[in-house]
């Protein structure tokens, strides 16, 4: 017979399964049990009561910020695997990151120039800060 490789895994994924059913079981016997009166039983922030409503208008800016955030960092993210495997990729994976990092350094000079990086009131491109379309059009 020949040995499979594959029983480490199948040994591995079994004794997750043993452990998480063992850990569920062993709560399910041996934890508190609550009555969820009052405010813990509230599905909002964690027991505690809220006052007003969830549904607070946040500024565009944090999205946008948000946003740019995952983006550069799952940049990285490729950055990082590229100096993994550097000496794998040679001259080519090199010309690549470059050509990738200079693309990056480009999105960030447009984001910066166009104003989406600034915080406060946004004005349009080619009013005088502080002008409003009301008063243009009077």
């Amino acid at each position: 017979m020949t040995e499979s490789s594959l029983w480490p895994l199948v040994l591995y994924f079994s004794s997750v399964l043993a452990l998480v059913a063992g850990i569920l079981v062993l709560s399910s016997l041996v934890g508190q049990r609550s009555d969820m009166k009052g405010a813990t039983g509230e599905p909002f922030e964690s027991g505690v009561v809220h006052i007003g409503s969830a549904q607070i208008p946040v500024s565009v800016e944090f999205y946008l910020i948000a946003i740019f955030f995952v983006i550069f960092d799952l940049e990285t993210v490729f950055i990082f695997a590229w100096a993994i495997a550097f000496h794998e990729l040679g001259v080519f994976g090199f010309l690549a990151i470059t050509v990738f990092i200079t693309i990056l350094v480009a999105a960030l000079i447009y984001e910066w120039r166009s104003g989406a990086l600034d915080w406060g009131v946004k004005s349009r491109k080619g009013l005088p800060p502080g002008a409003s379309l009301q008063r243009l059009k009077e």
